[in-house]
């Protein structure tokens, strides 16, 4: 094709120069001067209100969420089904508990003389027996005794009265010694009182009647014995041995021993006891000693005191001692000793007519107790 020029008339047209805009009045530069201050502080109020408005959102939101974690959400949650409500029902009643049976009457009987018996036992419990079978039993034991070769041969006698209230049984078997007064028939059966006691191995058994007392006697050791009254040749009934003869040297482990066989061959007692034979047992009183170990006695067995070894204030004395310089509490007095309601009743007589105190031993203490983990128990 043959070139061809542009057509001139279809040029664009040259754009035409800006005419300068006409200077302005002092008066219409004040006011676009305040056109545009207020059109920039609207812009401002624009701006600050868009910030107001976006932080607002800004916490609604943050709140919203906190709620949730929170478990504190404005989403109300869902009812909880509660259960149809069933008619009021009274209270179960409690269950009305077993009544305690009663006491036969004899078994009322045996609380009471255990209870009596047990007042100042402080080790072992007393055993106590129906004080109604008391003189069925001692009558039982009396005749078995009378009827046994040995006690024959060696010559008992429990119907001759001679003017001895009292007969004092020893069973060697059961550590207790029970003594007797005369029945009806003049027979040595009647239960009278029963006490703990110690013998040994080496205590002799057979029917023999008393020669000799002593306020204090020499035993083997050397040791020494209060209200001792001899049974036959070396074997006396004495109170648990002393390592001097000093009321408050009593050697306080072998106390705690009585109740279980523990002597050279002698009968410990208590001081009480062995004092009440020394009172009241007239020189020529009989005396059996026989082994049973299944029965201690018509009465029973009587219980036992505690002597704490550390005490070195009460333990070297006879808790049961009468003397005013003893240091443990009046009411060991009465020692354990199981009584018949005769027994007691002599008992308090005595206390109260002086005649208990008439043979007490001089007060002679050493104003120490020996300690026996230095030396050793004797007699």
């Amino acid at each position: 094709m043959p070139n061809q020029r542009p057509d001139p008339s279809r040029r664009r047209a040259a754009p035409q120069s800006r005419q300068p805009k006409p200077p302005q009045t002092p008066q219409q530069a004040r006011h676009a001067v305040a056109r545009r201050a207020a059109r920039k502080a609207a812009a401002r109020r624009k701006a600050l209100l868009t910030g107001i408005l976006c932080f607002a959102v800004l916490a609604a939101v943050s709140f919203g969420c906190f709620l949730v974690v929170s478990g504190r959400s404005r989403t109300p949650a869902p009812e909880t089904v509660q259960p149809s409500p069933t008619p009021a029902q009274e209270p179960a009643a409690e269950p009305t508990p077993e009544p305690t049976p009663a006491m036969t009457e004899e078994e009322q009987r045996i609380a009471d003389a255990t209870a009596t018996a047990a007042a100042n036992t402080t080790k072992d419990a007393p055993v106590v027996t129906d004080p109604a079978t008391w003189n069925e039993r001692g009558k039982a034991l009396m005749d078995r005794l009378s009827s046994d070769e040995f006690f024959v041969e060696q010559g008992i006698k429990v119907d001759e009265k001679e003017g001895f209230p009292y007969l004092i049984a020893v069973n060697r078997a059961a550590s207790t010694v029970t003594v007797y007064t005369l029945d009806e028939e003049g027979r040595y059966t009647v239960p009278y009182m029963a006490m703990v006691c110690s013998g040994g191995e080496d205590t002799p058994l057979g029917f023999f009647a008393t020669p000799v007392s002593y306020d204090w006697r020499l035993l083997a050791g050397p040791s020494y014995g209060q209200y001792a009254t001899r049974i036959w040749d070396a074997y006396l009934f004495h109170s648990v041995p002393y390592y001097s003869q000093h009321k408050d040297d009593v050697e306080y482990d072998q106390f705690n021993e009585l109740g279980t066989p523990a002597s050279l061959g002698c009968i410990r007692l208590m001081v009480n006891d062995v004092k009440w034979i020394y009172d009241n047992c007239d020189i020529g009183t009989r005396v059996i000693i026989y082994d049973d170990a299944e029965d201690p006695g018509p009465m029973g067995k009587p219980g036992t005191i505690y002597t704490d070894p550390a005490d070195e204030t009460l333990r070297g004395w006879d808790p049961t001692d009468p003397d005013p310089e003893n240091p443990w509490d009046d009411k060991y007095l009465s020692g354990t000793t199981i009584r018949s309601e005769a027994a007691w009743d002599e008992w308090n007589a005595a206390q109260e007519d002086g005649r208990w105190n008439t043979s007490l031993t001089p007060t002679d203490l050493q104003g120490w107790s020996t300690d026996s983990s230095v030396e050793g128990t004797r007699g």
